[in-house]
């Protein structure tokens, strides 16, 4: 039998309004992840050859739920994803690290990084790079490695800039918005085709300890690219340091407990002798072998009452009486509800189980 004309139509709609609803769903099933990201694509810009080119992709988990990332895949050889970490609980962050390859490629390049997910759902965030890889601007080293300095003394690093080509080339300026940098350049010398600079980076006695990651502007008179960037990475380290300095240990059922481990690291051997918070929630072995790095295994037991949780933890050393930072501890106690069939069913409950805490 064939359908009337009407009959056909309203079988049409439905078809396509079913089509629509899918198509929906699928979108509405990968917003929940996109969210955690603070940002889904990045510009390198114009840099050397064989610099070191990378970006960190920051995501959180918002989410009540444990976040799993199956992996990374990237659509273009140029680029080298990696993630940080793969399981997230509540607040908890990680990367994933776009590697430039300037070592093996040249000229204008981009590339899609594909970041899948199956944990609390099945979902795919897709980040996009590009950037101008330059042939004929170099530096040796390919960026400035402070590595680890001590705090208090300063460090001085030396990189070579090199320009081949026949048009004269020159470094106009040297800009960066670190005010603990301090940066020499020489004289250009010119033989024939090339251009060569030395640059100076200073990093300032002063300088707070923590991480050290920034960035040179080198300004030239070449209009194409007038602006080339240069790396600059380290870690100003005290006599004691602690990591993290905020353990996070989300949410924790009523009676259990979760360990998680704090680093601390010294310039000289060290024991731990006690560690202290104050009441007993947080427990934590002493180390009596020394060594100039310990990790620390901390143990939260829940109690029955239900809530935010913050406590001081306090490390003695044979360093002397406040060597060690504190660190701050914080957890949430709460009840888990069984979860029901029907949130795995369809994308679009994500929104609801996936739930800001």
């Amino acid at each position: 039998m064939v359908a009337s004309r009407p009959a056909a139509r309203i079988v049409g709609s439905v078809v396509v309004a079913l089509a629509s609803a899918l198509v929906a769903g699928a979108a509405d099933a990968s917003d929940w992840a996109q969210k955690m990201f603070s940002a889904t694509s990045h510009n390198f810009g114009t840099v050397a050859k064989g610099s070191k080119t990378e970006f960190r992709f920051t995501f959180r988990n918002l989410y009540k739920e444990d976040l799993h990332v199956v992996g990374v895949r990237t659509s273009c050889g140029c680029t080298s994803p990696e993630v940080t970490k793969r399981d997230l609980k509540t607040h908890e962050t990680a990367d994933v690290v776009a590697k430039f390859n300037t070592r093996t490629f040249l000229g204008q390049h981009g590339a899609t990084l594909t970041v899948t997910f199956d944990k609390p759902f099945f979902a795919e965030v897709q980040l996009r790079v590009a950037g101008n890889i330059r042939g004929d601007v170099t530096f040796d080293p390919p960026f400035v490695d402070l590595g680890n300095v001590d705090l208090g003394k300063g460090a001085s690093r030396d990189v070579r800039v090199t320009h081949i080509g026949s048009a004269p080339w020159e470094i106009k300026d040297v800009r960066s918005v670190n005010p603990n940098f301090e940066v020499h350049l020489s004289k250009p010398l010119h033989t024939g085709s090339q251009s060569v600079y030395d640059l100076n980076l200073k990093l300032k006695p002063d300088t707070p300890a923590g991480y050290v990651k920034g960035q040179l502007i080198l300004v030239t008179n070449d209009q194409k690219a007038a602006q080339i960037p240069m790396d600059v990475e380290g870690r100003v380290v005290a006599e004691v340091t602690v990591s993290p300095q905020l353990l996070a240990l989300g949410a924790v059922q009523p009676g259990r407990s979760v360990t998680k481990n704090v680093v601390v690291r010294a310039n000289r051997p060290f024991c731990v002798t006690g560690v202290t918070c104050s009441d007993a929630c947080l427990s934590c072995p002493t180390k009596d072998t020394p060594a100039t790095v310990h990790i620390l295994p901390v143990t939260f037991q829940a109690g029955d009452a239900t809530g935010k949780i913050e406590r001081l933890l306090k490390i003695s050393t044979d360093l002397g009486e406040g060597a060690v930072p504190s660190v701050t501890v914080q957890a949430t106690v709460e009840a888990v509800a069984e979860p029901q069939a029907s949130a795995a069913l369809a994308p679009a409950a994500v929104g609801q189980a996936a739930t800001t805490p």
